[in-house]
């Protein structure tokens, strides 16, 4: 057997259904979408997610109770990972996102406290752990908060 010799069996492949080309092709005048209503008009024949198809959703109909804290975000950078940086190096939330260490910066950049730290840096982030401060400072370096 060669390659060249390979045949799909009998039934394997069918041709593809070409939609509203006439009634003998089996889909012809509306494509299978039906006479009237949402799911015939147009390509995009769907809905968001909690639609109901015009009735008041489920998540307006219920009461919307206590108070909801959007908060705020911090991108988390551990001790350990600040050790790649050269000795006497003064680290920025802009350096950590350069490195690699922070995708993204959300509404600020906080170290925390966890591994050890052999280098000496000056640190600016916008949040520090108590022992992340302690670390730092016990290691012969700085923090500053911005």
């Amino acid at each position: 057997m060669k390659l060249n010799e390979l045949v799909y069996n009998d039934g394997a492949r069918s041709k593809r259904t070409r939609r509203g080309r006439g009634p003998g092709s089996g889909l012809g005048k509306n494509g299978g979408t039906g006479n009237k209503g949402q799911n015939s008009r147009g390509s995009k024949s769907y809905t968001r997610l909690g639609f109901e198809g015009g009735q008041n959703p489920l998540f307006r109909r219920l009461p919307k109770r206590g108070f909801h804290n959007a908060g705020t975000t911090y991108a988390i950078v551990n001790l350990v990972d600040l050790n790649r940086f050269a000795d006497g190096a003064t680290i920025t939330p802009t350096e950590l996102v350069e490195a690699g260490l922070v995708k993204k910066e959300f509404d600020g950049v906080k170290i925390l406290g966890n591994g050890k730290i052999e280098k000496k840096l000056t640190v600016k982030a916008n949040k520090f752990s108590a022992s992340a401060e302690a670390a730092i400072k016990a290691a012969g370096g700085s923090t500053e908060v911005i």
